[in-house]
């Protein structure tokens, strides 16, 4: 059996967006961590519009080609690290969205949250999408990182260099996924 796909999502898609760099480091990480092929998927990139399907996502009778394009990124994962900023006490509407597109290619598959922000580092934000997460029935391990003040991290050239804590809940978030995904992928075979 092939080695499972783990996708970090970028959740941030506002110009100026530091985040992109901590999403950066998750992937190396997972790369590094050898249980997974890794792809890095920028929501910015990606440039969903506000959700524009007619009929409900669990039909999956899609309409639009960037609609289309979405199911078969999400398709081909079976495990998620949703990489979020925190906004207004909350996740941004750009991962909402991207989550309300689509409902079967979501079920069934492991999911990890990594939030940054200032003081609650992203706390709140990781509060408010994991009912998001278990209505589409994603689950969600509860390793995570809670990044706190993540611009510290920030190097000259905007890097993302962590320190030995967030390294250690990082691996430990990646074996918890690396445990639980082959689970889902033959839940999801039967």
């Amino acid at each position: 059996m092939s080695r499972p796909v783990l996708q970090v999502i970028a959740a941030s898609t506002r110009p100026g967006r530091r985040g992109i760099a901590v999403a950066r480091w998750v992937q190396r990480l997972a790369q590094e961590h050898g249980g997974f092929d890794v792809e890095l998927v920028d929501l910015a990139e990606v440039g969903l519009p506000v959700f524009d399907e007619p009929d409900h996502p669990r039909l999956q009778r899609y309409t639009h080609q960037h609609t289309k394009d979405w199911s078969a990124t999400v398709s081909r994962a079976d495990a998620f690290v949703f990489v979020t900023p925190e906004y207004n006490h909350s996740f941004p509407a750009s991962l909402k969205n991207a989550l309300d597109y689509l409902s079967v290619e979501w079920a069934d598959k492991a999911a990890a949250l990594v939030t940054y922000g200032g003081v609650s580092a992203g706390l709140r934000a990781s509060s408010a999408v994991k009912p998001v997460l278990g209505a589409l029935r994603l689950h969600t391990v509860p390793e995570a990182i809670s990044v706190p003040f993540f611009a510290q991290f920030l190097d000259d050239q905007d890097e993302f260099v962590p320190n030995a804590e967030l390294e250690a809940g990082g691996k430990a978030m990646l074996d918890e996924l690396a445990r639980v995904t082959p689970a889902l992928r033959s839940l999801r075979a039967a």
